[in-house]
């Protein structure tokens, strides 16, 4: 079936079980479920260790954990892991440091929490604030963490691809800093990450020399991320036994998986097969997240305006931030106004076949934010409806 003819089935469907809100957030659970059995074929054998925030939905959470080929959750905060646990989580690697004192607190007075959740730290300051916040609490057990080394692409000064995240970017330094937490009795190092941004978030199928110089960055980054990871944990696991070594991401489980240091990667977006996430070479997500806004003004010929529709992903400012207009084809955003928080106009020869209340068909350019921005979404398979579920707004919890 044709993804036209797959969204105007859709809008049927709406329309006889008679779900008349707009906007509206419907999970294909078939492309969802298609989407992680083929990122379980690209990682080969490697445990995939779902991103949170690419989701944020714990019914999915839930499911796609349940499936051969995942195990653990990587989480954004401190607060969101410790929920998370709170309703059965039992493996959570945050992905980023913390400076929460009172998550910190909470953590350290909750065993089961302990037991489950590992902090990142990447610098000796992140250590001490957490031992700080935790001073006066008689100790629960000793809280997990692991440390990020930074596997950015450097190959002539001044020159850099990649996302500054860690200052540790050699094995001197990620050994320096193992003597730091090993030093600090209530800290225990069970794990290092390594994540590749510059391969991984990256799109590389624009034509011409933009596209030509980014698969070239990647071709050649590939080799020193794996060295340098390498050598890190060779010299990491000389001082301290590691449980897992996380790298990659949606964008590069083939080059990840072939790495025998890394024993996880981490997986999110390639779920919902976000707009950001159709523009690779290797691989091809389903859309499973459609994003519907009604028509509610014929303001001029060629011209429709949808109510809603303005969500922009985070990131740089810039035309691939904008929401993928699915369907009708021939559609795109008035240039003057884009996508807008209440209204959106959309222009071309297909707008003057739509009408006040139809239905035009988007998707985000990434995974997670919609839902920050919808309740619920609609769970659909074949051409069922098989209910909603809550997103983490629609539980009340909002971590960022």
């Amino acid at each position: 079936m044709s993804p036209a003819r797959r969204l105007e089935d859709l809008s049927a469907l709406l329309a006889r079980e008679g779900w008349a809100e707009r906007p509206v957030a419907v999970l294909d659970l078939d492309a969802f479920d298609a989407n992680a059995q083929d990122l379980v074929r690209r990682a080969a054998g490697t445990p995939l260790r779902v991103a949170s925030k690419s989701l944020r939905v714990r019914t999915l959470l839930e499911r796609v954990l349940a499936r051969p080929g995942f195990a653990g959750i990587l989480a954004f905060t401190l607060p969101e892991a410790l929920w998370l646990v709170a309703h059965g989580a039992r493996d959570v690697v945050v992905a980023y440091p913390t400076a929460e004192r009172g998550a910190l607190r909470r953590l350290a007075s909750r065993p089961e929490a302990l037991e489950a959740i590992t902090l990142m730290i990447d610098e000796t300051a992140q250590a001490d604030l957490i031992l700080d916040a935790i001073e006066d609490l008689a100790p629960a057990g000793r809280i997990r963490v692991a440390l990020e080394l930074d596997v950015s692409y450097a190959p002539l000064p001044g020159v850099r691809f990649g996302a500054l995240r860690s200052p540790v970017r050699t094995p001197a330094q990620a050994a320096r800093l193992t003597r730091e937490i090993l030093a600090r009795p209530r800290l225990q190092l069970v794990g290092l990450m390594a994540y590749e941004g510059h391969i991984a978030g990256v799109t590389d199928v624009a034509p011409g020399p933009y596209g030509a110089a980014v698969r070239t960055m990647k071709r050649l980054s590939r080799p020193d991320v794996a060295a340098r990871r390498a050598e890190a944990v060779a010299a990491v696991r000389e001082l301290a036994e590691l449980e897992f070594v996380n790298g990659g991401g949606t964008g590069s489980i083939e080059s990840t998986a072939a790495e025998e240091a890394v024993t996880e990667i981490a997986a999110g977006s390639g779920l919902l097969g976000s707009g950001l996430f159709s523009s690779y070479r290797d691989f091809a997500p389903r859309p499973a997240l459609l994003l519907g806004a009604s028509v509610v003004r014929r303001p001029a010929p060629g011209a429709a305006t949808l109510l809603g529709g303005g969500w922009i992903a985070s990131g740089v400012p810039g035309p691939d931030r904008l929401p993928r207009i699915l369907h009708p084809g021939g559609l795109r955003f008035a240039p003057q106004e884009a996508a807008g928080e209440v209204q959106t106009p959309v222009l071309g020869p297909a707008a003057d076949a739509l009408r006040v209340g139809d239905t035009v068909w988007l998707q985000h350019a990434k995974a997670g934010e919609p839902a920050e921005h919808f309740g619920q979404y609609v769970l659909v398979r074949g051409e069922e409806i098989l209910g909603t579920v809550p997103t983490y707004r629609g539980e009340g919890a909002v971590f960022l």
